[in-house]
């Protein structure tokens, strides 16, 4: 394959779209139910946490128009990269402002790159979406989230994973998260995510050479981030998140960070062995 943009995918460079949501009170009461906060807890008009926006402002597809991994079609909503495989990658977020319940708001989501390239594991493409939320024009969070499209797997082969790095061992702070199959599920319903290596055991394994279901990225993130913003004071203004190893359904891991300094929080997720599977570099004020 080429490392040369064919010009269909350099038209797809710049083009918006605008996704309006209602943050509503019911919407709200479930996500904190599967956060394992009690729903009744938030009232309309309630601040939200600043990363919450992330939960929000799903791409709603026509039944119809869902591909057989459980994403939306190539070209439906994103631009149609000729590799079968999807995941995400990292975000750089700035936080302006929070969401209140009750609010009604907008996501701009742009195609700002678009990035063919051979990699380690094999031809891949990175795509970057810049998402702007914004509440009566005031820009309320910039999220650039990176999602990385791959070859398929040959047949009986795995899917290829980096070389385990060590989690830090001084962590400040530490909190365990078992990764059950409800938890990725809930997850995956609120965010409207479909896709079939979270919940489909046969298909992760058959078609995307996994040895099981595998934990969604963001779920992994939000997780990372509630447990960074209990442990710090401050308000969080923006993150930096990278997912370095996949995690599977059903494992526990460790969400860890170290102490604040000058507003700075670094902190990540270990498996059960230890590896490092996921960084966050956090800015609060």
């Amino acid at each position: 394959m080429s490392e040369t943009l064919s010009p269909e995918l350099q038209s797809w460079v710049g083009r918006t779209r605008v996704v309006e949501e209602d943050v509503g009170l019911a919407a709200v009461r479930r996500i904190a139910g599967m956060l394992d906060l009690d729903p009744a807890g938030f009232r309309n008009g309630d601040p939200l946490p600043p990363h919450w926006f992330t939960l929000f402002f799903a791409d709603s597809a026509r039944q119809s128009d869902i591909g057989p991994d459980g994403h939306p079609k190539p070209a439906v909503f994103l631009p149609p990269i000729p590799l079968p495989r999807r995941m995400g990658a990292g975000r750089r977020v700035t936080i302006h402002d929070v969401l209140r319940i009750g609010d009604v708001a907008s996501k701009t989501a742009e195609v700002a790159a678009i990035l063919p390239k051979q990699a380690r594991t094999g031809f891949i493409t990175v795509l970057t979406m810049r998402h702007t939320i914004r509440r009566n024009g005031a820009v309320i969070a910039v999220d650039e989230f990176d999602a990385i499209y791959r070859e398929a797997v040959k047949p009986g082969e795995k899917s290829g994973t980096g070389a385990p790095v060590p989690a830090p061992a001084d962590a400040a702070w530490t909190v365990e998260k078992h990764l059950s199959s409800p938890l990725v599920f809930r997850y995956s319903a609120i965010t409207w995510n479909a896709h079939r290596i979270h919940y489909d055991a046969d298909y992760a394994r058959q078609e995307e050479g996994y040895p099981a279901t595998v934990q969604n990225g963001g779920l992994t993130m939000q997780l990372l981030l509630d447990a960074a913003v209990a442990n710090t004071p401050g308000t969080l203004r923006g993150f930096t998140a990278r997912l370095t190893r996949p995690i599977y359904v059903g494992d526990t891991i460790t969400l860890a960070g170290h102490a604040p300094k000058d507003g700075k929080v670094n902190a990540w997720v270990q498996d059960k062995n230890g590896n490092l599977c996921a960084q966050l570099d956090c800015e609060f004020s």
